[in-house]
């Protein structure tokens, strides 16, 4: 019992020193993250269609 409260004190000691962003950079960085996303999903949704168009086109004649 010893060792694990030693070691949530030790956690509780780290967490300390953490310096935790800001709301406004938590905003903007996940709107950066969800742009991206949608932007790979875009593109590789494009692909996907071109493809599937291709290989429809070449495998029915």
């Amino acid at each position: 019992m010893e060792k694990v409260l030693g070691f949530f004190s030790e956690v509780r000691g780290e967490l300390s020193k953490v310096t935790w962003p800001k709301r406004q950079e938590v905003v903007r960085l996940t709107l950066v993250v969800f742009s991206i996303s949608l932007i790979v999903a875009i593109y590789l949704g494009g692909l996907d269609f071109i493809f599937t168009k291709a290989l429809g086109l070449l495998f029915n004649r």
